[in-house]
């Protein structure tokens, strides 16, 4: 079977591939399960090397068994064909680099000519740098000065978010990154883009022509992204406490996928005119002119104690590092609105927290009703028509009607239609991970971020965070466990609408239609 996925595969050009924060969390949990899985299928050969950089000392050896070990815990697939796993592993070196030294840098430019004589590299460089945003720019520094830019290949870095920690700071390291790296060789990963569903928005509104007539203000009544976690902030809490959730889930990942709902079609299958048409949504967003204004369309809270099936959990001002005093929020719920032709006064309901009830990644389109009392609508009491796409932790497509129920005259009932993707091909389809380092190894940038992206995020949530430090006491507590400060409720009721379930956790009365993995 994989010699069959291999022969399907097309491999990314030759590279040496550096994994700055080699010994960190992010690496053994998602990189290296990465690299292994894109091996596995073809899409890496034999002309790469992965040279791991962190500071604590560790041997090549030590290394390559901490690679192993995490592909046994965290790849999908496993390193259980020996002679395929030691190939894979002699491309793996380590070196203790001290990333505020210059020399270091030089001794690793010796390294990696002889890592290219020896598997054939092209000159091919592709720097990852899984480290805290502030060191971006020395780094990028120190590959320019530490010769490791002079190959006659290309040259691409590839960096985590948090990109910056307002729109002043980003711009800051922009301007540092742009005096090593041009905006094409830059590559900022937010890993939501590299999800299957997330990457499937655009194909299910632009492949199928019944859907982009409706996909505008005189058909659609609202549209409704959820980001919710069961967890609290576990062992990030000393990060936690100085993002919340604001800037660690919505200025990148939610408005990210709000983005990718509301974009108009873009003239080619090209990666920036695709990211031209995310940038023109955020560009629409209607920006918040006063803290009365946010206070009226945004929900801040944080958990405080509560349970969770019978389990209890501590409040976030009792998590490790966490300062017993803080006003981090730990959930957002606003409504925002896309003022542009398409989609004006369409509210877009965004809501993502920690120690919610459920773990998923929903979007939830629900379209306008039928005119009241004329035919059907007159006699009963129809439900709007959804279109959901369920990005995580199942992934596939969630369609809801109204059908007249099976003997019965005169009985309309919600039926439900779905095309549940994680059951057809089950749950080892690519990690976000795999899809942006293939895609990043090719210089494909359609799922990463540009910087005007970026700057147009950071500028409509820098006026959140400033009416936040303005009134602190907008703050809202709710019990872990639960969906959040009870005004979330009414930011909805407001406009006549309320949340719909997460998580295939429909009404009673839904109806499965035969066939449906949920059929009742």
């Amino acid at each position: 079977m994989a010699d069959e996925i291999k022969q399907n595969a097309i491999a990314a050009a030759g590279a040496v591939y550096y994994l700055f924060g080699a010994t960190g969390d992010l690496a053994r949990r998602k990189l290296f399960p990465a690299l292994f899985s894109l091996y596995r299928e073809g899409k890496l050969a034999e002309d790469f090397a992965v040279v791991g950089l962190a500071r604590r000392p560790r041997t090549d050896e030590q290394f390559r068994a901490d690679v192993y070990e995490s592909i046994g815990e965290f790849c999908r697939y496993k390193a259980d064909d020996e002679a395929l796993w030691n190939k894979f592993a002699e491309h793996f070196v380590y070196m203790s680099l001290d990333i505020n030294n210059v020399d270091g840098f030089r001794e690793l430019s010796a390294l990696t000519k002889k890592l290219d004589a020896k598997f054939s590299i092209p000159g091919n460089r592709l720097f990852y740098l899984a480290l805290a945003p502030e060191l971006f720019g020395s780094v990028s520094f120190h590959l320019r000065d530490g010769g490791l830019l002079e190959s006659q290949g290309w040259k691409r870095l590839v960096i985590e978010k948090p990109f910056g920690y307002d729109l002043e700071s980003a711009r800051k390291l922009n301007e540092q990154l742009s005096q090593v790296f041009k905006e094409e060789e830059i590559f900022r990963i937010d890993h939501y883009l590299g999800k299957e569903m997330v990457q499937n928005i655009q194909v299910i509104r632009f492949a199928n022509a019944f859907f982009e007539p409706l996909w505008n203000n005189r058909h659609i009544a609202n549209v409704q992204i959820t980001l919710s976690e069961t967890v609290g902030v576990e062992e990030r809490g000393g990060y936690y406490d100085k993002s919340g959730a604001l800037r660690d889930m919505t200025q990148n990942h939610m408005l990210q996928m709000l983005a990718m709902i509301a974009m108009e079609p873009p003239s080619r299958l090209h990666p920036e005119d695709l990211r031209d048409e995310k940038v023109k949504v955020l560009r629409s967003l209607r920006p918040f002119e006063s803290s009365k204004e946010v206070n009226e369309h945004v929900v801040r809270g944080q958990y405080s104690e509560g349970s969770l099936k019978g389990k209890p959990l501590p409040g976030y001002r009792q998590e490790d590092s966490v300062n017993p005093n803080s006003t981090t929020e730990t959930y957002l719920a606003a409504r925002v609105f896309v003022d542009n032709f398409r989609w004006a006064g369409v509210p877009f309901y965004l809501r993502t927290g920690k120690r919610l009830p459920v773990k998923t990644t929903e979007v939830v389109v629900e379209f306008k009703n039928v005119p009241n009392n004329v035919m059907f609508a007159g006699h009963h009491d129809l439900a709007p028509n959804l279109l959901v796409i369920r990005v995580n932790p199942m992934e596939g497509i969630y369609i809801k009607i109204n059908a007249k129920k099976p003997g019965v005259d005169n009985v309309i009932q919600p039926v439900a239609m779905e095309f549940c993707q994680s059951c057809q091909v089950g749950l080892n389809t690519p990690e976000a991970y795999e899809r942006l380092i293939y895609d990043a190894a090719r210089g494909d940038s359609t799922y990463f971020t540009r910087w005007d992206e970026v700057a147009q995020a950071w500028a409509f949530v820098d006026r959140i965070a400033a009416a936040w430090r303005e009134n602190s006491s907008s703050l809202q507590f709710y019990p872990a466990g639960s969906w959040g400060p009870e005004r979330t409720e009414q930011l909805l009721a407001q406009d006549g609408f309320h949340w719909w379930p997460v998580n295939g956790q429909d009404e009673d009365n839904v109806i499965w239609i035969s066939g449906s993995p949920n059929a009742k």
